[in-house]
């Protein structure tokens, strides 16, 4: 796992999604402190090392990279068991708020680069 607090080469990803199925990479973002950590096999991992380092809970949503559609819409899918969160509202495993889909696109495209 590498938490993402500058930026990532898309190279780096496209090699992390060769381990895994569909070639994706798993990612959490901490919409507060505009980081991320990548590359494990469960979101749920990732979750709980920003929580290590001080990320309040509210604040993470787990989502799955597609290196090889970077630059296209579905480069990110909102998808991921940490954001069924019916108490807070949000009742799918998506990001239902399209305020919090935008603040996670703007921290995914801001730390990812060519």
């Amino acid at each position: 796992m590498q938490i993402v607090t500058n930026k990532i080469s898309i190279d780096e990803l496209k090699k992390m999604s060769e381990k895994m199925f569909g070639g994706l990479v798993k990612a959490v973002i901490d919409i507060e402190k505009e980081i991320m950590v990548v590359d494990a096999d469960m979101h749920a991992d990732e979750e709980e090392l920003l929580l290590e380092n001080d990320s309040e809970q509210n604040n993470l949503w787990g989502i799955n990279i597609f290196p090889e559609k970077f630059g296209k819409e579905d480069f990110i899918v909102f998808d991921s068991m940490i954001n069924l969160r019916p108490s807070w509202g949000n009742k799918t495993r998506g990001v239902d708020d399209p305020k919090i889909q935008e603040k996670i696109k703007n921290i995914v495209n801001k730390l990812i680069v060519k």
